[in-house]
């Protein structure tokens, strides 16, 4: 949860440090898009490392390296600091979300019981997230976007002070099938569950990323305070965190896979809205309504992906799943930054929608075969 805090706070100090540094729009898609560059080609190796080392090393260094990161903008507060800390922070955190995800999965002796360990784990990733902009928006509003990010940097400190000091008995390395012959990671992408659940988990992760980079720039440019828009962000949070504590009675009214389609779909509604709006409340509503799809579709796909995967590969199929998010993150950002500068930003959320919406559709159209 503190890394968490860490990591959603930095989407908001990003884009409005950025702002007030005078930076365009399509230069900050730059810059969201460099906290998804390295994990895009460390992702698969990160995760093959978490299966064969073990879970401390991961996690110790992920929260470490985290914590260098949010520090970065307070010591060079320039476009270049915002660069590096981005870069150090994506590049980090894969290490250390890889490694918690194989834990959590670890936790659970079936498919169920996992399904309601991921719910638990994203419940308090939803606590994280609803503090992390608050916190962030506060931050800038009382001391300034460098003392922000030095106040959100005690938050993964004390990750690690916790993981490198008083959390033992990690799991260890994980056991392949016996005989299994070693397995490129791309193999993984011929079981047709998994090639369907990584596509449409990137679409997913995508509205996830454009919202947190989009709503700061949407909401700044309408007129809105920091603290306003740390609030309006902060309620995708508060319903991905109500959805979430009811993932287990919510497979049992419909599969992971059923839900997963009806929370694109409402997603791609919610994103047709938005540009539609400018009172605070109602945009807070919206973020409310897009948490409640997008914060319950997060821990379907790592559910779904880790059941899916063959044993002692979970950690890569993981792996692969952040590589194909990392692929649109990477890109999504800098396209749809391009064409905010030139066009607006309303087009950049409608392009999501029309993407959310073919997602639902891959995943679970009629007669639709993976």
């Amino acid at each position: 949860m503190c890394n968490m805090v860490a990591m959603r706070s930095s989407r908001v100090l990003l884009s409005l440090f950025a702002l007030e540094l005078g930076t365009s729009v399509s230069v900050i898609g730059l810059l969201v898009a460099s906290i998804s560059l390295f994990p895009l080609f460390l992702s698969i190796y990160a995760g093959r490392l978490t299966d064969r080392l073990g879970l401390r090393r991961p996690l110790v260094l992920g929260a470490a390296g985290v914590t260098l990161a949010m520090a970065v903008p307070y010591f060079m507060p320039t476009l270049l600091g915002l660069f590096l800390s981005a870069a150090l922070l994506g590049t980090a955190n894969i290490f250390f979300a890889l490694a918690m995800q194989s834990w959590i999965g670890l936790l659970g002796n079936s498919p169920t019981e996992r399904t309601r360990n991921f719910g638990n784990y994203a419940t308090c990733v939803s606590v994280g997230s609803f503090v992390g902009p608050i916190i962030a928006g506060f931050g800038i509003d009382s001391v300034g976007h460098a003392g922000a990010y030095l106040i959100c940097m005690l938050f993964p400190l004390a990750a690690f002070i916790a993981v490198a000091f008083f959390v033992r008995n990690q799991p260890g390395p994980a056991k392949r099938e016996e005989g299994a012959a070693p397995g490129n990671a791309m193999d993984l992408m011929r079981v047709p569950e998994l090639r369907r659940i990584v596509i449409t988990g990137g679409v997913l992760l995508t509205g996830i990323d454009i919202f947190e980079f989009y709503m700061p720039v949407y909401t700044r440019g309408i007129g809105h305070s920091a603290s306003v828009i740390g609030m309006i962000v902060s309620m995708y949070s508060v319903a991905a965190f109500v959805v979430r504590a009811a993932i287990p009675k919510l497979v049992r009214w419909k599969s992971e896979e059923q839900l997963l389609t009806r929370c694109l779909a409402f997603g791609a509604l919610g994103y047709l809205l938005v540009p539609l709006l400018e009172n605070p409340w109602l945009l807070g509503a919206i973020a409310f309504t897009l948490g409640l799809c997008m914060g319950c579709g997060q821990p379907l796909t790592m559910s779904i992906i880790y059941n899916r995967s063959p044993a002692g590969r979970s950690g890569e199929a993981l792996g692969l799943r952040l590589t194909s998010n990392n692929i649109t993150h990477t890109g999504v950002p800098m396209i749809f930054g391009a064409l905010g500068a030139a066009i607006g930003v309303a087009p950049v959320f409608w392009v999501i929608a029309t993407l959310l919406g073919a997602g639902a559709w891959y995943s679970g159209g009629p007669g639709r075969k993976p």
